[in-house]
């Protein structure tokens, strides 16, 4: 391998990284801006008294009633979109609140 190609692939690597880097910073703003957006809406919705519902899920509680956890993890993802961790810690608070 010529040092021309060596230089190269190393130029590519620190590229990436830098990338990667740049990336997850970015990530990282929008969940602490997100996380702010949130503490103001619960204070503006308690300050108006308003009661938000919460969310249910009638086909992930059958699963669960069912106990198909598996399942009832895979619909909870394609309901809303969530990762598999948050996605497995809903249907265990779900199962928890309906005693299973």
């Amino acid at each position: 391998m010529s040092v021309s190609v060596v230089v190269l692939l190393l130029g590519l690597v620190a590229l990436a990284l830098s990338a990667s880097g740049t990336i997850r910073r970015e990530q990282h703003r929008t969940a602490v801006r997100l996380a702010a957006v949130e503490r103001k809406l619960d204070a503006m919705l308690a300050h108006v008294g308003a009661v938000v519902p919460e969310a249910t899920y009638p086909a992930v509680e059958e699963l669960v009633r069912r106990q198909r956890v598996v399942e009832a993890v895979r619909a909870y993802r394609e309901e809303t979109g969530a990762d598999l961790l948050t996605a497995k810690q809903a249907v265990d608070a779900i199962a928890a609140r309906l005693g299973r």
